[in-house]
């Protein structure tokens, strides 16, 4: 019979948690992220094209 830890269930339910949202997280926040992240992508690579 398989021992299960008292942490480990702690730590899930703790990790449930959480509500705080970061930014590579699925949803309209990671969209804009990306969005933004690309368009100070593209001037460098202008520069060095030109």
């Amino acid at each position: 019979m398989k021992t299960e830890k008292r942490w480990i269930k702690n730590m899930i339910n703790e990790a449930a948690k959480v509500e705080t949202k970061m930014p590579w997280e699925r949803g309209a926040r990671r969209a804009a992220f990306i969005a933004k992240r690309s368009q100070q992508a593209q001037p460098s690579v202008l520069k060095a094209t030109a």
